[in-house]
């Protein structure tokens, strides 16, 4: 059964993950940053400034901050995309990968503008009359009635990308491969049945809490953890790298230089490249996906535009800033040559690698907090996702479905985990861009207005 399911699982992604989606996520994306004439750029610090809630105001219609509202969508992308998706993305696609997640960064960030502006934009009622923000809100509140469609594609999907079956199952490997083999507490060759259920029961135990107390102590965990976190994994990164700068240009060459061959791994296949860094990029910060749109579309404010701001410093800092700290950490080691790692359990080795059992700490904290911290997220989005598709009653319900899937995860297959979550979030971006697309001349005309009463001194 667990071969089906991960052969079911790799069809699955392969058939979502073609070309055409490289077109719509990069291709929308440039066409956003054209569009725009890169004016949200132009606007970092005032982003920064909203991010420090010197705008807020605590009667604007929302449930949670700017802060936390980025906290919660960082927390659903600073995490096992940045650990062990990097490794993946450098096991399979080779180094040029990581030129291609850049990429994808940097168009993300207008991709985001556009997508996070409009979930505020067009916030819409729950079946309980609570105001709600997201993708299928956004194509129930301003598209035409035909194209309903997509906003149950959407959360039907949702469903299904946002379960914990990654982060689940690899913070079980890391747990059983870094800390337990490693230590000889665990036979290698071993059967590891028995200890997947115990840990993914530890973790049930640990998410629980957290998930049953819904948006607001969610957004209150990934206020607290994501930042504190975030520093300590980069800055050990950093520790890395600077005690190892000469090797820096050389990775930095290879990088670029795999980027356009895909000669170092994918033996030529420069189409595979792309291709993976793009999927990967995207799984990453998840621009143009259509999650982040439903943390921030919660965000406490009147200006959408606002919003839009706060929600592009995401790309920055979970792709171009922690992904580009973990790359540099593998190819400076060197260990992503070697035979058998792979996921977190590479860039767990090159850590250590490179700072000794210092750096395999490093890896080992910052797994566990952002794996917790994505699930505490991801069980937000899916229940937004129940309750569009089912009723505001169904949050209950789903809660449980999900926790039981973080004990089912931590016992299949890692392929079979990352097809599964691959493959729904390609769908997912399907009614988020096409919607995005449709309604980028509404986000400009905001824009143009906000950013108009801005430099007026009449924007609050």
């Amino acid at each position: 059964m667990p071969d089906r399911i991960q052969e079911a699982a790799a069809i699955f992604a392969t058939y979502a993950w073609g070309p055409w989606l490289l077109v719509l996520l990069l291709g929308g994306g440039l066409f956003f940053l054209a569009y725009s004439r890169a004016l949200p750029f132009r606007y970092l610090g005032h982003a920064l400034s909203l991010l420090l809630g010197r705008h807020d105001r605590a009667d604007d219609p929302g449930q949670i901050s700017h802060f936390q509202a980025l906290s919660s969508a960082l927390a659903g992308t600073v995490g096992m995309g940045n650990i062990a998706g990097v490794a993946l993305a450098i096991s399979i696609g080779g180094p040029g990968a990581i030129f291609w997640m850049w990429v994808t960064a940097v168009v993300g960030i207008a991709t985001k503008f556009f997508t996070c502006s409009l979930a505020v934009m067009y916030r819409g009622r729950d079946s309980e009359g609570v105001l709600q923000g997201g993708p299928m809100y956004v194509i129930r509140e301003a598209l035409p009635r035909r194209f309903r469609f997509l906003a149950y594609l959407f959360a039907a999907f949702g469903l299904l990308g946002c379960l914990p079956v990654f982060q689940a199952n690899q913070l079980t490997q890391v747990l059983r491969e870094v800390l337990f083999i490693e230590q000889g507490w665990l036979a290698a060759e071993a059967n590891h049945f028995a200890f997947n259920l115990t840990v993914g029961l530890g973790l049930l135990l640990v998410v629980a809490p957290v998930v049953l107390g819904g948006l607001s102590r969610v957004a209150k965990a990934a206020a607290t953890l994501v930042p504190l976190m975030s520093v300590l994994y980069v800055g050990g990164a950093v520790a890395a790298v600077l005690l190892n700068i000469d090797k820096l240009p050389g990775a930095i060459a290879l990088i670029v230089t795999d980027a356009f061959t895909g000669e170092a791994v994918a033996g030529g296949a420069l189409l595979s490249v792309i291709l993976y860094g793009v999927q990967r990029g995207a799984f990453s910060n998840e621009a143009g996906i259509g999650t982040e749109a439903l943390a921030h579309g919660a965000a406490r404010t009147r200006e959408p535009i606002r919003e839009g701001l706060v929600a592009m410093l995401g790309p920055v800092i979970d792709t171009l800033l922690v992904c580009s700290a973990t790359a540099f950490v593998i190819l400076i080691s060197g260990t992503w040559q070697s035979e058998g790692a792979n996921g977190v359990t590479l860039t767990a080795a090159a850590f250590q690698e490179l700072l000794g059992p210092a750096g395999l700490a490093i890896v080992f904290l910052s797994v566990v907090c952002f794996a917790a911290t994505t699930m505490f997220t991801y069980s937000f989005y899916g229940s937004q996702c129940a309750s569009f598709l089912f009723g505001a009653g169904s949050r209950r319900y789903y809660v449980w479905v999900y926790l039981a899937f973080i004990v089912i995860a931590a016992v299949v297959t890692m392929q079979a985990a990352i097809g599964i979550v691959d493959g729904a979030f390609a769908i997912m971006a399907i009614p988020t861009m096409v919607s995005s697309l449709w309604l980028a001349p509404r986000v400009m005309a905001a824009a143009s207005d906000y950013f108009a009463r801005l430099r007026a001194g009449k924007a609050g």
